[in-house]
């Protein structure tokens, strides 16, 4: 009936009840005459117990070696889950990344796919197999194995998708699908059925854990129409995909998105000339450390106040960078603020229609909930506010845009 690529993570196949479950899954959709495409990840925790055993060896394992150990954990699941699909009665191949070749460029450990050769799969695929294939791996153009870092698999899954033009890409995971926000807060938090690439890739850099960035980038760059489903519960889970025309007009707000692992910095008394704020900001992304938020205020006295956030486990980092560079300004002081987090509403219905910022901050506001740094783009109002905070501006937000109901002003879903 048609071509259907799906990944199946390392909860879904942590054992071999859970891989015998997932081959029962999969069998559904063969009874229903869909070719399937499988990418799967190691099992459980897997790749932690290999990164232990390298570091038993060695402190800095070279990164070569590392691709090398760490590939072996999807070699496993590859050759199970096609046991169990054969133990059904269904033809099933399995391959790593290096046999379909997924090449990749040669940086270890975090690669990037250049380009995927789909005749393998595709002369399965005519013989009645389900092809079930490692992700997270690839290899260069020397034939060395490499693996694409945090999130791999999901990529893997997507770059197959688009390659083999396939209908849809169905990630199962540990959730249902994609909430208004995390249900751990919120507890009438409400799954979205549908959601767009832009909504989703801002979520994703925002704090929702649900997909990888790296994914979502790819599968709206190739137009991969994408689903998040749960492994373990029957549903249809939530389609990410290009169609916005039904929200565009509507003051909709697809979820609210909310991050701890951030930290604020501020370089104060720096003087107020031009290409201050590259002076303070360059170093340290020459580090290659991610800043997020930055905002640059003029105080009374004709010096400049630098704030900007980043990562909370590099923050250290970045304050030993900047006491060098305030001391060459002849900067005031370097404050760093560990106790912060960000707390985000994501809508493309939110580029036609204003007010959605002003009951934002109105809902801040009664909870006597200090907002320190706005940002905003087209779809996004971000917030930084002290991380004590983070439960209660959630809920409060939840609240005010009356995300539990679908049938609110303010819901995508409507």
């Amino acid at each position: 009936m048609s071509l259907i690529v799906q990944k199946y993570g390392g909860t879904s196949v942590g054992s071999i009840e859970l891989i015998e479950a997932v081959a029962e899954k999969i069998a559904g959709f063969r009874d229903q005459g869909h070719d399937i495409v499988v990418v799967v990840s190691a099992m459980g925790s897997e790749t932690n117990r290999l990164v232990a055993l390298a570091q038993e060896v060695m402190e800095q394992p070279v990164p070569r070696e590392m691709d090398v150990l760490l590939s072996t954990g999807e070699q496993v699941t590859i050759a199970l889950l096609c046991m169990a699909l054969e133990k059904r009665g269904f033809g099933a191949r399995s391959f790593t990344g290096g046999q379909v070749r997924i090449l990749t460029d040669a940086t270890h450990t975090k690669a990037r796919i250049r380009e995927i050769d789909s005749s393998r799969i595709l002369a399965q695929l005519e013989q009645n197999n389900v092809v079930v294939v490692a992700g997270f791996q690839g290899v260069d153009e020397d034939g060395n194995i490499t693996t694409l870092g945090r999130g791999g698999s999901d990529t893997s899954a997507v770059a197959l998708a688009a390659a083999l033009e396939a209908e849809e890409c169905q990630i199962y995971t540990d959730v249902n699908g994609v909430y208004t926000t995390d249900p751990r807060i919120v507890e009438g938090a409400c799954l979205l059925k549908n959601i767009t690439f832009e909504e989703m890739l801002e979520l994703a850099s925002l704090g929702a854990k649900v997909l990888q960035i790296r994914a979502v980038e790819f599968a709206g760059k190739y137009k991969v129409p994408l689903r998040v489903l749960s492994a373990f519960e029957e549903g249809d889970g939530t389609l990410i995909s290009l169609e916005e025309e039904t929200v565009m007009e509507n003051p909709s707000i697809a979820g609210i998105a909310s991050e701890r692992d951030e930290a604020k910095l501020t370089v104060a008394g720096v003087p107020d000339l031009p290409g201050i704020a590259y002076k303070v900001i360059g170093p340290v992304s020459n580090e290659g450390i991610e800043v997020d938020v930055i905002v640059q205020n003029a105080a009374v006295d004709g010096t400049n106040d630098v704030t900007f956030t980043v990562k909370r486990d590099e923050s250290e980092k970045t304050k030993a960078i900047l006491d060098k560079v305030a001391q060459s300004l002849e900067a005031r002081e370097v404050i760093l603020d560990k106790k912060i987090c960000k707390v985000s509403l994501v809508g493309v219905g939110m580029r036609s229609h204003a007010g959605i910022a002003s009951r934002m901050f109105k809902a801040m506001a009664d909870e006597n909930i200090n907002i320190q740094i706005i940002t905003t783009s087209e779809i996004k109002i971000s917030i930084v506010i002290e991380e004590r905070y983070l439960e209660l501006a959630v809920r409060a937000l939840h609240s005010a845009f009356n995300l539990g109901d679908p049938q609110s002003e303010f819901s995508s879903q409507r």
